[in-house]
């Protein structure tokens, strides 16, 4: 890669936009699944203690059952792990919590705790790729354990409890499986194929809408394989998935003879639904390339688990200057809080947690939608805190109906989740002890005030210069990803040979935009290398092209394929 031209001059400060910022968007196509999952985890945890009459216990119990919202977009094989990781994490750290809580007094040192806590786990969840919610519900739990009454006689218990409720999470979450064993492999296939045919759909379009729908749909193709390579055993309902994210490639390609974007269209609505799959065209030599899928299942998960030790453990990693802001944020967001007289100020240690993204740019809009979720939330639960008082168990409904809506809200924009969130965070709260509504109301205002606030300052002050050197680093990855797929292309046919090589340029390709679009938004950055990042990817792209003309059009159909079902 050449570094002899000068970069673009941008502007070291950059405008923080509004526009769009609180849009309401379409909902995720699973927001169902954490939503229902979280409400049957919770009302499972607290359906036995409201027998036993023991509701104090009901947060402890509901921080294990918070587990049921992570990994409804793996592989039900990768959930399974990545569950069990995020169970005991979250043990871990509330017993953690509770340790601290029960010998600690000083409410100084435990907001610096808190903060070390959030720093961690925002870390951890980061260099793991966990997806939403990611570090922010095990914040909310440890900062909410760490403020309350603790005796030490009482942790090994309390934390047992969130042991067994997260186990009955993870159950939840996987209990689908049951029914479509191949469902998530199957979203993301027509989530391919749908990106695939938008893409086929800007042949004519503006060089501009065609780049984003590219990338669009290099991503989803990239993510398909990752579902598929994360599954377990190649059976025969996944061997026709590979052929349609084939297909989708092929579309990305603009390879001769590639389906229409309305074949496309109807191959992804069938994928998704509970019919049997689509026949699909035969890619040659895609027998022989699909073969080289299970060595390389075996090599992806040893290399994630390298990657995920490497970035939480070397000295240049770039988790370490967020990590850095949300330790800083959160601390200082602690301190404003006690000093505007909130007693307990946890609120405002999860609130500057939660701002944290990729970027200044993302992380200000972050607390917009923050700010006023939480506003309208605690408007919320003014009006409903009446009722709530009524009977434990309408308290214990009102907990499961809240954690649904913030689920069924929260993909079409994070203020929307916000505000079910925060009156159940809220309402939490009411099992162990009561406290003037209008106390809490205001606590929860000033504490939402400072996080913000305080968090975007540290955001802005701590500089996250690694950003830079991130985007260098994929633009290397991805030159020598499209070496290696044309020295493959070059070589004597070896079809699992190049469609290693061909994932593995479509992960660089998808790394490079990522890194460029967070280091676009980051401030106190040196200027980006443009005209490098064009040209390599002007560069990957024909490579990638290549690699799929290289199968020629597709074969016939085979009919056997349209017998398989889920």
């Amino acid at each position: 890669m050449s570094t002899a031209e000068t970069p673009t001059p941008q502007p070291r400060v950059r405008p923080l936009p509004l526009s769009g910022v609180l849009r309401v968007n379409r909902p995720s196509d699973i927001w169902f699944k954490p939503a229902t999952s979280v409400a049957v985890a919770v009302s499972l945890a607290l359906v036995p203690l409201l027998a036993v009459g023991r509701s104090e216990l009901a947060p402890y119990a509901m921080a294990g059952a918070f587990c049921a919202l992570y990994g409804h977009q793996l592989p039900y094989a990768a959930r399974a792990r990545a569950g069990v990781r995020v169970v005991l994490g979250m043990t871990a750290a509330v017993g953690i919590a509770l340790t601290c809580a029960s010998l600690i007094g000083s409410v100084v040192v435990l907001i610096a705790v808190a903060a070390v806590l959030a720093a961690v786990l925002k870390a951890a969840c980061d260099a793991g790729r966990l997806g939403p919610p990611g570090h922010v519900i095990p914040v909310f739990v440890v900062s909410g354990v760490l403020f309350s009454p603790q005796e030490p006689h009482q942790v090994p218990a309390h934390t047992a409890l969130t042991l067994a409720a997260g186990a009955v999470g993870l159950l939840v979450t996987l209990a689908p499986a049951l029914l479509r064993r191949e469902g998530p492999e199957r979203r993301a296939t027509a989530r391919a194929l749908l990106a695939a045919a938008a893409y086929r759909d800007t042949r004519h379009g503006t060089g501009g809408d065609r780049a984003t729908a590219r990338h669009a749909a290099a991503a989803a193709v990239h993510h398909a394989w990752q579902s598929l390579l994360a599954a377990g055993g190649r059976t025969p309902a996944r061997r026709t998935l590979e052929r349609l994210v084939l297909q989708a490639e092929a579309a990305l390609a603009d390879a001769p003879g590639a389906a229409d974007a309305d074949r496309l269209r109807a191959w992804a609505d069938q994928v998704r639904s509970h019919r049997p799959l689509p026949g699909v065209p035969v890619l040659p030599g895609t027998g022989d390339e699909l073969l080289g899928i299970d060595a390389e299942r075996a090599a992806r998960r040893e290399r994630d688990r390298r990657r995920t030790a490497a970035l939480l453990l070397r000295p240049g990693s770039p988790l370490l200057p967020v990590a850095l802001r949300c330790a800083v944020g959160c601390a200082a967001a602690g301190y404003a809080g006690l000093a505007l007289g909130v007693g307990h100020p946890y609120w405002a240690i999860v609130s500057a947690s939660a701002i944290y993204q990729a970027n200044v740019t993302l992380t200000w809009h972050r607390v917009l939608q923050r700010t006023l979720g939480n506003l309208l939330g605690v408007a919320v639960f003014a009006a409903i805190v009446p009722l709530a008082r009524t009977s434990v168990v309408v308290l214990a409904a009102l907990c499961v109906v809240l954690s649904f809506c913030n689920e069924a809200l929260v993909s079409r924009n994070y203020w929307l989740g916000s505000v079910s969130v925060t009156p159940m965070a809220l309402l939490v709260t009411e099992f162990g002890r009561v406290r003037p509504a209008a106390e809490l109301v205001t606590d929860r205002v000033l504490d939402t005030l400072a996080g913000v606030l305080v968090g975007l300052a540290a955001a802005i002050l701590i500089t996250n210069r690694r950003t830079g050197g991130r985007v260098e680093k994929a633009l290397t990855a991805t030159e020598e990803a499209a070496s290696a797929a044309e020295h493959a292309l070059a070589a004597p046919a070896e079809p699992a040979r190049l469609a290693t090589a061909r994932r593995h340029l479509t992960a660089s390709i998808v790394e490079l935009r990522d890194a460029a679009d967070t280091a676009a938004g980051e401030w106190w950055q040196r200027a980006l290398p443009e005209q490098a990042l064009v040209r390599t990817e002007q560069r990957a792209h024909r490579t990638l092209a290549a690699t799929v003309r290289r199968q020629g059009p597709p074969r016939a159909e085979s009919p056997h394929l349209e017998e398989l079902s889920a």
